[in-house]
């Protein structure tokens, strides 16, 4: 990984800056305060974003709403460009966040980015949820953090560096392993429980077994005899089913006797009613067949309806002539008082203007007035006209509805005498079904005594057919008892059927439970004997590997920044001992100088083992020093360039004021604070 270029908008001091990188080594230079550190922090939150525990507020810029942080850096060829952005509500939080990929770009979230650039710089996943603590050991730690790392006490330090050397996974081996192993344990005492009863099941078994080839030799027995009651109820059901065949045979002539005896009784009554049938047609011709009609006279009154009907129409058309005739006269009337009125209030002629001359005026008025005195007269005579008329209409309606009446007592007469043949045709009829009636009724008092008779030769399977069925209830009682038994019996078999398959069940659960017990217990001898043994020795090999390697780094990194005169190396919790002259020194009685540079040489140390441990993450091209010389004296500052030298990175970034620094690196990037804004000279 390079870094190309960081621009910060609202960024702490920064209101808006862009810086680029070189490959080699680069200063970031100014006084303490001017806003150095504030990049390293900007690219570490440009990467990750804000870290738990860290405040969005220690970044955003103070009265300001949105900041912005943008970086473009190079992983094996790849250009990317990553963007992040902080807003303040009622905390400072993180906002938006794109990714530049070859010039493609993507908004993602949050974790989703961070997770992406866990990703490009080949970080093992475990590092995803946690802190940034592999970058901070192999790229950028503050100088001040290393030291409170070296003072911290071993079991914490200890377990950091497991964490960072991936070599942790022993401990949790060995921790899951122990869980595990308890856990077995626990099971194996279970399962022991569980077998205690083997023998006594397998005993038990041997009995109910014993016992149930009993009972099924009783069952054949009770079978048979069940056999043997069941044919003997057979024989009494067919015997009861025949002789009720002879009752049903009975019961059916009863009921046809019954049915005789309704239609007996139906034709007797039919006959009956004929005969008063035949009594009212022959009053009611004696009745009609005096009467005659004249259908002249029918013809007669016919032509006399038509004739009144006629005269009706025209005497109708007439008086609404009349009617026509006096509204016309009426509007003639209305014309003329209109025109009276009109004449009486005229002065001036419409027309030509001039004044109307009142003889004029009279003339019009009494030519109106005549007018108006023939018209009522004549509206009187059609008015007596119209009097006549309609007397004359009542009269024609009355005569009108008296011939209509006179027609249509003729009509019902003549359909009176039609009906008189027809009732003698029914007459006939009648008679003639009356005789067949009186053969039928003999037929059926006949057919009546050949019923009685074979209902009561009949009778006599009554009292047989009670003795047959007291006979079938019994056999069914017995059968029934010796069922009850059969069931009985095959239900305790199948109760110890049942009880059996259980026990057997439970024997071959316990055969497996102690199967199973054999394999937890060679389980159980293999993680205490041989499993956990193993990994806590390829833990202290692999740790004691890395604390030599460590520790040689550490001597050496030592080496170059002080004099000859101390001994260093680290112990097996890696706290550095110091040594001069075979005394060991407190490291607060150290300079501050001297606990620089242990400082130092322990971060340069650590990046080494774990960029040679992990060798694929993409960030061992870069190493971020945060004012590596706190303390050095002119000597120690001398030698920064033999370090510089020999880190062998691509890009080294440093953070320094002191201005000696500049001769040892390649770029100078340098930046001063006026007015509480950061910016590059």
């Amino acid at each position: 990984m390079i870094i190309k270029k960081i621009i910060l908008d609202n960024i702490r001091s920064y209101k808006h800056e862009e810086i680029n990188f070189s490959e080699g080594s680069t200063l970031l230079s100014g006084d303490i305060g001017s806003g150095k550190t504030s990049i390293l922090l900007a690219i570490e939150f440009a990467l990750f974003g804000l870290q738990p525990g860290q405040r969005g507020s220690a970044l955003l810029r103070n009265g300001e709403e949105e900041g912005w942080v943008l970086m473009e850096f190079e992983v094996e060829g790849k250009k990317i460009v990553v963007e992040r952005t902080l807003k303040r509500g009622k905390t400072v939080s993180q906002g938006s966040a794109f990714i530049t990929i070859d010039r493609e770009k993507k908004e993602l979230s949050v974790t989703e980015l961070k997770s992406k650039i866990l990703d490009l710089l080949n970080y093992p996943r475990e590092f995803s949820k946690k802190q940034n603590i592999l970058y901070k050991f192999t790229v950028y730690t503050p100088q001040e953090e290393m030291k409170e790392i070296i003072l911290q006490d071993p079991e914490t330090r200890i377990n950091t560096l497991r964490h960072v050397f991936g070599i942790d996974k022993y401990k949790r081996i060995l921790e899951n392993a122990s869980i595990v192993l308890l856990k077995i344990r626990e099971e194996k005492r279970f399962k022991e429980a569980l077998i205690l009863n083997l023998e006594d099941n397998r005993q038990k078994l041997q009995l109910k077994e014993n016992e149930l080839d009993s009972m099924k030799s009783a069952l054949v027995n009770l079978a048979g005899d069940l056999l043997l009651k069941s044919d003997i109820r057979k024989k009494a059901e067919k015997e009861k089913d025949e002789i009720y065949k002879n009752i049903e045979q009975k019961n059916k002539f009863q009921q046809e006797i019954e049915k005789t005896k309704i239609m007996f009784l139906n034709k007797k009554e039919a006959i009956a009613n004929n005969l008063r049938m035949l009594k009212e047609l022959d009053s009611q011709i004696k009745e009609f067949q005096n009467l005659s009609i004249d259908e002249s006279k029918i013809k007669l009154i016919e032509d006399e309806i038509k004739k009144l009907k006629k005269e009706r129409e025209s005497s109708y058309k007439e008086n609404i002539e009349i009617v026509s005739k006096i509204n016309s006269l009426n509007f003639k009337i209305d014309d003329a008082l209109s025109l009276k009125s009109k004449m009486s209030k005229i002065e001036i002629c419409p027309t030509c203007l001039q004044n109307v001359d009142p003889v004029y005026k009279a003339n019009v008025v009494n030519k109106s007035d005549s007018d108006i005195s023939n018209f009522k007269k004549e509206i009187f005579e059609f008015e007596q006209k119209k009097k006549t008329i309609l007397e004359n209409n009542a009269r024609i309606d009355g005569e009108l509805s008296q011939k209509e009446k006179e027609l249509m007592d003729f009509k019902i007469l003549k359909t009176k005498l039609q009906s008189v043949n027809e009732k003698k045709l029914k007459i006939s009829e009648v008679k003639k079904t009356n005789v067949s009636l009186e053969k039928d009724i003999s037929l059926l008092e006949k057919h009546t005594q050949i019923l009685n008779q074979s209902f009561i030769e009949l009778s006599k399977f009554d009292n047989l057919y009670s003795i047959k069925q007291e006979e079938l209830k019994s056999a069914i009682k017995q059968e029934r008892a010796a069922e009850i038994k059969v069931a009985e019996l095959k239900r305790e078999i199948e109760v110890f059927s049942k009880q059996i398959k259980e026990l057997k069940d439970i024997l071959g659960e316990t055969e497996k439970i102690k199967l199973k017990l054999d394999y937890v217990s060679e389980l159980e001898n293999w993680l205490s004997k041989k499993f956990i043994p193993l990994i806590s020795s390829v833990e202290k090999n692999v740790m004691a590997n890395l604390k030599s390697e460590f520790s040689n780094l550490f001597a050496e990194w030592f080496s170059m920044l002080v004099s000859d005169s101390f001994n260093i190396r680290l112990d097996e919790n890696f706290t550095p001992i110091v040594e001069q002259q075979d005394y060991e020194l407190d490291y607060s009685y150290l300079s501050g100088g001297e606990r620089t540079a242990i400082a130092l040489a322990y971060r340069l140390a650590l990046n080494q083992v774990i960029n040679s441990i992990i060798a694929k993450i993409k960030t061992r091209d870069l190493v971020i020093l945060d004012e590596p010389t706190d303390g050095f004296s002119e000597q120690q500052l001398d030698k920064m360039g033999v370090v510089f030298d020999q880190l062998k990175v691509r890009q080294l970034i440093i953070v320094s004021h002191e201005q000696k620094i500049e001769s040892f690196v390649e770029n100078v990037i340098k930046f001063k604070k006026e007015k509480g804004i950061s910016e590059k000279i």
